[in-house]
C-alpha cells in the first residue's frame, strides 16, 4: 500500500493543485460563500476520517445546549435518503446516517438535520417553527459554500496533519495551508499522560501553518458498557470472553481498552451497513457471549436480532488542560451573534 501511494504521488500534486485553485477562488470571492446572521460553528479536519469529530460535536452540544437552541447539520454519509431531512420520531440510521442518528438518540432536546448541501440545510432549518439559535456543522471544513463564523480543526495525535500529504499519497483532503482557516485547532486522541513539553513541541510544528490557539484532548471511555436495558462494568468485559465489534475509521483504542486473551475482535469498514449475512456471522461468532461495539455501530445494530446481547461503550472528549479558555472562546462567539 505504501509503495502504491508513492507511485500515485503525481496525482497528489494534481489534486493539491485543484484544491488550491478552488480555495483561492473562494478566498477571492469568485466562488460565492454564504454567511448567516446566527452562530455557525464548523467541526472538521484536513484529513480523511478518524479525528474524533462526533465526540467533539457532542462536547459542543453539552456546552451550549443549556444556553441556546442547538441544531446539528451533517452530510449524512452513506444514508439512503436524499436532500434535506430533519430527524423525527420515524428517524433511523438508514435515513439519517449513523452519526446524526446517534446525536438524535442522545440529545432529544436539539434539532438534528442532514443535507449534503449545507447552505440549503441551514436555510431549511431557519424555516422551521422552532428555529435554532446555534448551528453546528459536522465535517464541513471543506464546505466553502457556507462561510461559518467559527472553525474548529481537528487533527489526531498519532496522525498530525503537519506530517501528512495530500491524497492519494497521504490522507489530506487539501494542503496543510488550509489550517489557516481555523479559529482553534484541537489535537485529539492524545495520551492522558501527554507532557507539557511534547504539547509545546506540537504547537511549534502547527505554528508553521496556523496561528490559531491549539488545545489537546483525549478520548475518555466510560466505566460501564450500556445496552437498552442494562449496564455492565468495563472491568467485567475486560475479564470475560466477549465479541468486540467496530466499524469505525480507527478502532485500535476501542479494542485496546476492552480486549483480553479470550476476546473475539471483528472489524468492519467505517460507516459499514451491516447486511443480514454480517449479522448472522456476528451471531455465530458470539453464541451466548456479550457483543460490545462502538456507539456509532450500536445505532445501526440495536434493532437487529443481536439486540438482546448487544452493548456499546460510551465515550467523551476530554481536554487535557485549558478547557475553561476553549469554552469561554466558544461561549463568547455565540453570545456575540445570538
Amino acid at each position: 500500500m505504501k509503495l502504491l501511494r508513492k507511485i500515485l504521488f503525481p496525482f497528489a500534486i494534481l489534486y493539491g493543485f485543484i484544491t488550491s485553485i478552488r480555495n483561492f477562488l473562494f478566498d477571492k470571492g469568485i466562488f460565492a460563500s454564504y454567511s448567516f446572521d446566527l452562530p455557525v460553528i464548523v467541526v472538521g479536519n484536513l484529513s480523511v476520517g478518524g479525528t474524533g469529530k462526533t465526540p467533539q460535536i457532542e462536547y459542543l452540544i453539552r456546552l451550549l445546549s443549556e444556553r441556546y437552541a442547538i441544531a446539528t447539520l451533517s452530510r449524512g454519509y452513506k444514508r439512503k435518503s436524499k436532500g434535506f431531512v430533519l430527524a423525527n420520531a420515524n428517524a433511523t440510521a438508514e435515513n439519517l446516517g449513523d452519526e446524526p442518528y446517534q446525536f438524535y438518540q442522545k440529545f432529544p432536546s436539539i434539532q438534528v438535520a442532514v443535507d449534503a448541501d449545507r447552505k440549503n440545510g441551514i436555510e431549511q432549518l431557519l424555516t422551521q417553527v422552532k428555529k435554532p439559535q446555534v448551528i453546528l456543522l459536522d465535517d464541513a471544513f471543506q464546505h466553502r459554500k457556507v462561510k461559518a463564523g467559527f472553525y474548529i480543526l481537528l487533527t489526531a495525535y498519532d496522525d498530525l496533519f503537519v506530517e501528512d500529504y495530500i491524497l492519494p499519497t497521504g490522507n489530506l483532503r487539501e494542503s496543510r495551508s488550509g489550517a489557516q482557516r481555523a479559529d482553534i485547532i484541537v489535537v485529539t486522541k492524545c495520551p492522558e499522560t501527554l507532557s507539557e513539553t511534547e504539547q509545546s513541541q506540537i504547537k511549534e510544528r502547527i505554528k508553521s501553518y496556523s496561528d490559531a490557539p491549539v488545545y489537546f484532548s483525549t478520548i475518555a471511555f466510560d466505566e460501564n458498557v450500556q445496552s437498552s436495558i442494562a449496564s455492565v462494568p468495563v472491568t467485567t468485559i475486560q475479564q470475560t470472553a466477549c465479541v468486540l465489534l467496530a466499524g469505525i475509521a480507527k478502532p485500535a483504542s476501542f479494542f485496546n481498552y476492552l480486549t483480553n486473551s479470550a476476546s473475539i475482535c471483528l472489524t468492519y469498514p467505517d460507516h459499514h451497513h451491516f447486511t443480514e449475512s454480517d449479522i448472522l456471522h456476528i451471531q455465530q461468532q458470539a453464541g451466548e457471549k456479550k457483543i460490545v461495539t462502538t456507539e456509532k455501530d450500536y445505532v445501526r445494530l440495536k434493532d437487529s436480532i443481536l439486540k438482546e446481547q448487544l452493548y456499546y461503550l460510551p465515550i467523551r472528549t476530554s481536554l487535557l488542560r485549558d478547557s475553561d479558555s476553549l469554552n469561554t472562546q466558544l461561549i463568547n462567539y455565540c453570545a456575540s451573534l445570538a
